[in-house]
């Protein structure tokens, strides 16, 4: 001990020596403690160590976590404490930002709420309205929703309202906030009753979620479990300095040296992530892209196949780097940087998820030293060189440029199809017509 605090009065005194190490010793009861333990959560994250007892006490609650840091049991247990001494439908609103975490969150709840008989029901866009409202009419006791389409219910679907709502959640408010849904929300806070339980969870601090704040919460409780920003410790960053030209070959040479992982690559377009996906296919990789370009069902198509690991490789835009809660990530690729620091801590927080470790790896162009050089000192460490053999990469060009001409043309002949069908062919199994045309065109010119 005297050691620690010999940097003078800057070593605090550890407060953490009754730390409680189960979710009983949080006041959470037997039959939920029993729902904790089937889903393999053994012991309470820091999150839910600060935000569950004062939750139960009924107390207001804003919650500031970085991403993979088990926000959504810190809210959904006290939820389903309440609701079952006071069963009523209607009962709790979860507001979210995006579909996939909207899904995402209703897993828990129903995975939480099973033995208990929980009816969760999602409220997003790009789904048929109608059968949604039918799902409203059958009053689930709790409500998971983007903004946009929930007020669109409120506004629309006859004999459905929040009037008896008891909680509200707000679940990563800042990327609420800044997707404008500013004005939605003010609707849905007109239409709930004031005398409610409210939890805000932000992943970051703005000006945007603190006035939110001022008007949806009373007197809260603040549990901060990381207040600047951070990775988590278990993850391996590291970053590659490559020619941008050879971008693609880097990226091959990194998914045969971690052969046997599974990965997250993030492309800032959706085009890119479609080329991408593409071109390792041709190269026999199991590649599957995430976009905003594709349609609902295709999009949570191309996660399941991933969360099945019937594909390792997931390419994705930002649509997809926060939130979504994939447990088995090995490796993320920052394939093109992130422009905003901020995104970089969300998309490797898709890794070392829980306590497991993992690797990022960030690829950094000529063009991208100064943005590379914001998020080392975001983060407040200096990222070491991954390990590589240049001339190694430098054999895989000649296969990776064939490659990059066939996902030229099939982009191409995608980009007509839709055209003249009008109609969203996103997840590209069905793309490999061009590549039999092309091998089939070879063999000809061999025979001639």
């Amino acid at each position: 001990m005297a050691a620690e605090g010999a940097e003078g009065l800057a070593a605090e005194p550890e407060p953490t020596v009754e730390e409680p190490r189960s979710f009983k010793d949080l006041g959470v009861t037997d039959v939920l403690c029993e729902a904790c333990d089937q889903l393999g959560w053994k012991v309470p994250t820091k999150i839910q160590i600060e935000a569950i007892p004062v939750a139960l006490q009924g107390r207001d609650v804003i919650g500031l976590a970085e991403t993979g840091s088990g926000k959504t049991g810190a809210f959904a247990l006290p939820i389903l404490q309440a609701l079952l001494e006071t069963p009523q439908r209607l009962f709790a609103l979860v507001l979210t930002p995006t579909r996939e975490l909207a899904f995402q969150i209703s897993e828990q709840f129903e995975a939480l709420g099973s033995s208990i008989g929980v009816q969760s029901t999602v409220i997003v866009g790009g789904i048929d309205t109608m059968s949604q409202s039918l799902a409203l009419a059958k009053k689930p006791h709790v409500i998971i929703a983007t903004p946009g389409r929930l007020v669109d219910h409120l506004e629309n679907t006859k004999g459905f309202n929040l009037r008896a709502l008891k909680f509200l959640v707000m679940d990563e408010a800042d990327r609420i906030l800044n997707m404008d849904f500013e004005t939605e929300v003010d609707k849905i806070l007109k239409v709930i009753p004031r005398d409610r339980k409210t939890f805000l969870f932000s992943a970051t601090m703005t000006k945007k979620v603190q006035k939110l704040q001022r008007a949806a919460l009373k007197n809260p409780v603040k549990c901060a479990v990381s207040s600047k920003y951070q990775t988590v410790e278990k993850l391996q960053q590291y970053y590659i300095f490559i020619p941008s030209k050879f971008k693609d070959s880097y990226l091959v040479y990194i998914l045969n040296e971690l052969a046997g992982n599974s990965f997250m690559i993030f492309c800032s377009t959706c085009n890119n992530t479609q080329r991408t996906a593409l071109l390792l296919r041709n190269l026999g990789f199991t590649a599957i892209p995430l976009h905003g370009q594709m349609s609902q069902n295709k999009r949570l198509g191309s996660l399941n196949k991933f969360k099945a690991k019937a594909r390792s490789i997931l390419l994705a835009t930002d649509v997809a780097s926060r939130g979504l809660d994939i447990p088995h990530v090995d490796v993320v690729i920052n394939f093109d940087i992130p422009t905003h620091s901020k995104d970089y801590i969300h998309r490797v927080g898709r890794t070392a998820r829980a306590g497991r470790s993992g690797k990022s790896i960030t690829f950094v162009t000529q063009y991208d030293v100064e943005l590379f050089q914001r998020i080392e000192h975001l983060i407040g460490k200096k990222l070491p060189a991954f390990p590589m053999q240049e001339e190694e990469v430098m054999m895989l060009t000649e296969r990776v440029a064939e490659a990059q001409r066939l996902a030229r043309m099939e982009l191409r002949e995608q980009g007509e199809k839709k055209r003249s069908r009008n109609d969203n062919d996103d997840d590209t199994e069905e793309a490999i017509g061009v590549r039999n045309k092309v091998a089939g065109g070879k063999k000809k010119k061999r025979k001639a």
